[in-house]
């Protein structure tokens, strides 16, 4: 996706293999799809591993990958919530390659999400 070839480091590898999951999967369009995606909190500049956009070029979920022996801590869970503060999206996504978690956001359009067991399809995700 970036056009550019990349150290196939173990953060990579779990970052190639879940775009793999989103569109084939998923059903999410690639060319709707960024990886390594900047971002500015304050002062402070951010890398989403995988931005995913509804059609009209909002951004949809948020994607934060981890190497496989990296636990999925509350720590890497509140990464991905910072990036939502910028963000706004409809859906959080962790993963670690052996453990994914999947948050939406409540359908009142709150602030809070909810843990569900599977990754919605890229449909799914626009109907909510």
């Amino acid at each position: 996706m970036r056009r550019k070839m990349v150290a196939l480091t173990p953060e990579e590898q779990v970052r190639q293999w879940f775009i793999s999951l989103l569109r084939d999967t998923a059903g999410v369009p690639q060319h709707l799809m960024m990886s390594e995606a900047s971002l500015r909190l304050g002062a402070k500049q951010w890398r989403a591993d995988i931005l995913v956009y509804d059609r009209n070029s909002s951004p949809l979920m948020v994607v934060e990958c981890k190497r496989p022996e990296l636990a999925l801590s509350k720590e890497v869970l509140e990464q991905a919530i910072r990036y939502d503060s910028v963000l706004g999206v409809r859906c959080i996504v962790v993963t670690n390659g052996t453990r994914t978690c999947v948050a939406l956001r409540d359908s009142a359009g709150q602030n809070s999400f909810g843990f569900v067991d599977r990754l919605p399809s890229y449909e799914e995700l626009l109907g909510l």
